[in-house]
């Protein structure tokens, strides 16, 4: 009897044992499979995700104001030969509303191409380290590349070539966008004849945000230059305090600093291409080089006609 009883409590000793191995494999079977569809699920957004951005990447920034550049092909040429002997000579096509290419280049009286020649490009790379054979293709490329100036990149020993470039290319942009084939022309040799020369842009930036210059001349020298950046409620950046103490804590500077600086820095030195760039405000800088370089062409002329820049917004 005694051992009958013993027979049955192992027997269920052995059942409960048996019953608590199964339940465990299939415990880690579901932790496995649950495990599984993690992985797979964090794969498949990730790729997702890449997917989605490289299609963003290839689509590019939306332009949200401002006109596109209509096809066609646009020149720009200076009148007056330099003290040097040369010339700029520029054009830009466009196609399906992008620059497809940029040619720009100086000429002498012969008609010689500065990009070509070769006593020229030994004198300069020998003095700079580049030579007209090496930036003049540079820039062209990297207009084609950015389609924007503003976004080329300084190129060293080349600084005088690439502040022109900028300017010209800007000029032609703005053509473009009119569709005005008609050649520009620069007296970039010319003295700056006496009156008033006013930019804006037309559209607010991404921050709601529009430059605009106004340039006096008299006597033949700038004697005056208000600029600055104004929001659509007619607000300057430069009297926003809340702006002047959220860029003066990131930068150091705000635009009750620049603003004034590069004003009297364009005054004392009569040139736009002169003027020192100012760290903290590099971006504002360049653009304020590039529409000071454009007035001073349109000086050079004695055209007070006010520009209207119809700057491209992206977002």
């Amino acid at each position: 009897m005694k051992l009958k009883k013993l027979s049955v409590i192992a027997v269920l000793l052995l059942s409960l044992f048996l019953a608590a191995c199964g339940g465990g494999g299939d415990n880690e079977a579901e932790n496995s499979t649950e495990s599984q569809q993690d992985e797979t699920t964090e794969e498949a957004t990730e790729e997702t995700s890449d997917e989605t951005a490289d299609e963003t990447a290839e689509e590019g920034p939306k332009l949200v104001a401002g006109s596109p550049l209509q096809d066609g092909t646009y020149t720009l040429k200076e009148v007056e030969f330099d003290d040097y002997g040369w010339k700029v000579e520029m054009s830009i096509t466009v196609e399906n509303g992008k620059i497809v290419e940029s040619n720009y280049d100086y000429v002498n009286e012969e008609g010689k191409l500065k990009s070509e020649d070769e006593d020229y490009q030994q004198a300069m790379v020998e003095k700079s380290g580049i030579g007209p054979a090496d930036f003049i293709p540079q820039l062209n490329e990297a207009l084609v590349e950015k389609q924007n100036p503003f976004d080329i990149e300084v190129i060293t020993g080349a600084t005088h070539s690439w502040e022109a470039f900028r300017n010209y290319a800007q000029q032609l942009i703005q053509a473009a966008q009119k569709g005005d084939t008609s050649t520009i022309e620069i007296h970039a040799q010319a003295p700056l004849q006496d009156g008033e020369y006013s930019l804006k842009e037309i559209n607010p930036d991404a921050h709601g945000w529009s430059m605009f210059i106004n340039m006096t001349v008299e006597g033949g020298k700038i004697t005056a230059v208000d600029w600055d950046y104004v929001n659509t409620e007619g607000v300057l950046k430069s009297e926003d305090e809340g702006y002047q103490q959220a860029m003066t804590e990131k930068v150091g500077l705000g635009p009750k600093e620049f603003t004034p600086q590069l004003a009297n820095d364009l005054i004392a030195k009569q040139n736009a291409y002169d003027v020192e760039v100012i760290t903290g405000a590099t971006s504002t800088s360049h653009k304020f080089k590039v529409y000071a370089a454009q007035l001073i062409n349109a000086a050079q002329k004695g055209d007070t006609t006010p520009i209207e820049v119809d700057n491209m917004v992206f977002e």
